[in-house]
């Protein structure tokens, strides 16, 4: 290891700080990577002293803050590579979508990457994958073609689909080792007909219910998703929005514009629009569909899995969230390439409740009771499922990790977490316990 962050040092606090401000890591040390040998390192001793270990990449889906044990960051190892020839990219530890995305472009090709180019690509794939294009192609996990791993013993490792090991770390995220690099499959996609359509406050209900319905007969081309978003009449907020409650549509078309074109008709007939910013664009441009924020920001969040489209009433009714509807389907619903370990792959929706703009350390539980009647609302269609990524805080708890899995896969991913890691030292994170 090259260095070593302790408590009292000058670069602990922005060390261990990541996107998500509501919880930050407080561990007792904290490694800075700058490559394998590092990690390699900072996992052996934190198993010689019996340490817990967390990894940090950029901090967006930061599932339990770290109180005590060993941190790795591994942003510093953002190195991408990318072969042409076999549509595939080397990925290291740290580096974000948008340096994927921009390498596999010059090449003609895309990664399976999410609604913000800013989120770690490694941490994002190994956890399942919602992708803009994720009807089409399926999940971002079911690209992965190989994984350099550093397990709880200190050894350095390349994994392939032939091992079990593969198939735990494809799915089941940072409970196996700390993953140095993987290498990813590309589409050849270069442009998207794709965008967003933004709706006022008088067409919310006649949006939704359009959307849902229109959802019901999409060709596996088009992966789309709905958002309320109530904005604060600050002057922070886009003037086309502020003040008001909008319907914020995100279409994502990997056919011809023309036929893109077609099938938005009904969403167009729908009401006016405050804005349409949707045609034909590179994709190097998609995050311009959802527009997430780039900076820091304090958020909390719950979701619910769903196996057909649910009354839009309970998702209206919330009017101090941003609620979101996902469709889900196509390719999402069958594996593709190589087995893994995501679950809930007979979802067809997934809708989330999300909380922003909150200050670091904000009590949440006096936001759960809004939550809470969200998914009360939606418990007539959930299935019952959880998606790995979208856990949080006192939502990773192991309960509802389980959850993320097919029962029979999950006791399979404990007895694989027995093999390869039974003193649970990688417990910092979505943990799934050692198998007794």
């Amino acid at each position: 290891m090259k260095s070593i962050i302790e408590r009292n040092d000058a670069a602990y606090d922005a060390e261990r700080s990541g996107f998500q401000l509501l919880v930050t890591h407080e561990p007792d040390l904290i490694v800075p990577a700058t490559d394998p040998d590092d990690v390699r390192q900072a996992v052996a001793r934190a198993a010689a002293a019996d340490l817990p270990v967390a990894v940090q990449a950029t901090g967006h889906g930061l599932p339990v803050a770290a109180t005590g044990g060993l941190l790795i960051t591994t942003g510093r190892m953002n190195g991408v590579r990318v072969d042409p020839v076999t549509a595939t990219a080397h990925v290291e530890a740290g580096a974000k979508w948008e340096r994927v995305i921009e390498e596999a472009a010059r090449h003609g090709l895309a990664p399976l990457s999410g609604s913000s180019p800013n989120v770690g690509a490694v941490s994002y794939t190994l956890g399942g994958g919602i992708g803009l294009m994720a009807r089409r192609y399926g999940y971002a996990a079911d690209q992965v073609r190989a994984v350099d791993v550093v397990t709880a013993d200190g050894e350095s490792r390349h994994v392939t689909p032939d091992d079990d090991l593969f198939w735990a770390l494809a799915g089941g995220r940072g409970n196996f080792g700390v993953v140095t690099a993987m290498e990813i499959g590309l589409v050849p996609v270069t442009t998207l007909y794709g965008g967003a359509l933004w709706y006022d406050t008088d067409h919310l209900e006649a949006v939704l219910r359009t959307w849902l319905d229109w959802t019901g007969s999409l060709p596996d081309e088009m992966t789309s998703s709905i958002a309320i978003i109530p904005f604060p009449d600050v002057p922070q907020a886009p003037p086309p929005f502020r003040g008001r409650r909008v319907a914020h549509v995100r279409v994502a078309y990997t056919g011809g514009a023309e036929e893109g074109e077609e099938l938005l008709r009904p969403l167009r007939a729908a009401g006016p629009r405050l804005v349409d910013a949707v045609g034909e664009l590179p994709y190097t441009a998609s995050d311009s569909i959802h527009n997430d924020p780039t900076g820091p920001a304090g958020y909390f969040a719950t979701h619910t899995l769903l196996r057909e489209p649910p009354s839009p009433d309970g998702l209206l009714d919330a009017r101090d969230l941003v609620v979101e509807v996902r469709h889900l389907g196509g390719a999402l619903a069958k594996q593709q390439g190589h087995p893994n370990s995501v679950g809930n792959r007979d979802a067809a929706y997934f809708a989330a409740a999300l909380s922003p703009g909150l200050a670091p350390g904000t009590d949440t539980s006096a936001l759960r009771p809004a939550h809470d009647r969200v998914a009360r609302a939606l418990q007539p269609w959930a299935t019952g499922g959880q998606v790995l990524n979208f856990l949080y805080g006192d939502n990773a708890a192991p309960d509802q990790v389980r959850k993320a899995y097919e029962p029979e896969d999950y006791e399979r991913l404990r007895r694989l977490k027995a093999e390869w890691d039974p003193r649970n030292t990688f417990r910092l994170n979505h943990n799934i316990p050692p198998a007794q």
